[in-house]
């Protein structure tokens, strides 16, 4: 547009007073009137050191032989040289390779690990799906420890057993689960363990006590921490207690936190993952009746004071049907 404007004045008062009225510097009329044609691009100059082209085949010979074929241009370097032959520095056997499209890349066969599954885990009722996981609760001096096994139920939140021991180990957790399978009365084909990939918990003792009692193994993908979150959950739970003491005096004060804490959890903690029922009560089946009678309750609320209640009529939060690990979106399930 100011451009337009000082051309329009230039036949009448000349460029640069025109300019001047536009506060338009004169120079850069006159450069967009002279567009400068684009220099030619000259060919680079090659260096005086640089090397000839039967030396630069004899280095990719070399890189590309059976011997070498796999090794790294750095490797290749040094092996000649404690041959006595030096044919090119190791940036330039990079930079030959790298104007071959691509050749430089990881030149040494590998082994490839296969891809882990997402584990997709579904309970809707209780012993469908339990989730077990060790913790580990500060002893009484620095580098010590006890060890928190905890077996989860995962559609209730109910821990069905614990133990807390002096170490971890396969026989520990192979008890631990073959007790918890008494007392719950498993069936065979019903139920579903998941856990990490640790030691204990991909032992042989515990796979193959799981095959006896007809279990599902199903495990954690590797580092993937959020294919366990009840377990998770539940120990942040217990580690998050005002009470919960920094360190153990011994192993029976250990225990004794934990049957306290345990019992808390199963029969007082309302748990809003679960309609903000105990996991005893969604675990043994009275969560319905618990539920239809807080249902009573905030109707006779509603009854006597209806304004209050602007929106609707208060009802209590929903029972849970369904439990996932790693539910799977829309898309993913059309697949």
């Amino acid at each position: 547009m100011i451009e337009q404007t000082v051309q329009e004045l230039t036949p009448i008062v000349g460029t640069r007073p025109a300019c001047r009225a536009r506060g338009t510097p004169p120079a850069t009329i006159y450069r967009r009137r002279r567009p400068s044609e684009p220099r030619p691009a000259r060919a680079r100059a090659v260096p005086a050191r640089a090397l000839s082209e039967a030396e630069r085949q004899a280095v990719l010979a070399e890189l590309h032989c059976e011997r070498f074929v796999d090794c790294s241009p750095a490797q290749v370097w040094a092996t000649l040289l404690d041959e006595g032959r030096y044919l090119a520095s190791e940036r330039t056997m990079y930079r030959l390779l790298a104007a071959q499209n691509g050749v430089v890349r990881d030149r040494r066969d590998q082994r490839t690990h296969p891809g882990y599954a997402k584990p997709e885990l579904l309970a809707e009722h209780p012993n469908e799906v339990w989730s077990w996981d060790i913790t580990k609760l500060k002893g009484p001096v620095k580098w010590t420890y006890f060890y928190l096994y905890v077996i989860l139920d995962v559609f209730s939140r109910y821990a069905v057993s614990w133990t807390v021991q002096h170490r971890e180990g396969a026989q520990l957790a192979k008890a631990l689960i073959a007790q918890a399978a008494a007392q719950q009365q498993i069936p065979q084909g019903q139920l579903t363990v998941h856990a990490d990939r640790g030691s204990s918990m991909t032992s042989k003792p515990v796979a193959f006590l799981l095959a006896d009692l007809g279990v599902i193994r199903s495990h954690n993908r590797p580092y993937t921490s959020t294919d366990n979150p009840y377990s998770e959950a539940h120990f942040k739970t217990l580690k998050y207690r005002p009470e919960f003491p920094r360190r153990f005096e011994n192993i029976e004060g250990a225990r004794a936190f934990c049957r306290t804490f345990i019992d808390w959890y199963n029969h007082q903690h309302r748990h809003s993952g679960i309609g903000l029922m105990t996991p005893a009560a969604v675990h043994h089946g009275h969560a319905q009746e618990l539920h239809d009678r807080r249902q009573r309750v905030l109707t006779d609320a509603y009854a006597a004071t209806p304004e209050r209640f602007v929106r609707r009529p208060p009802q209590p939060p929903a029972l849970p049907t369904a439990a996932w690990i790693n539910k799977p979106t829309t898309e993913e399930a059309t697949h």
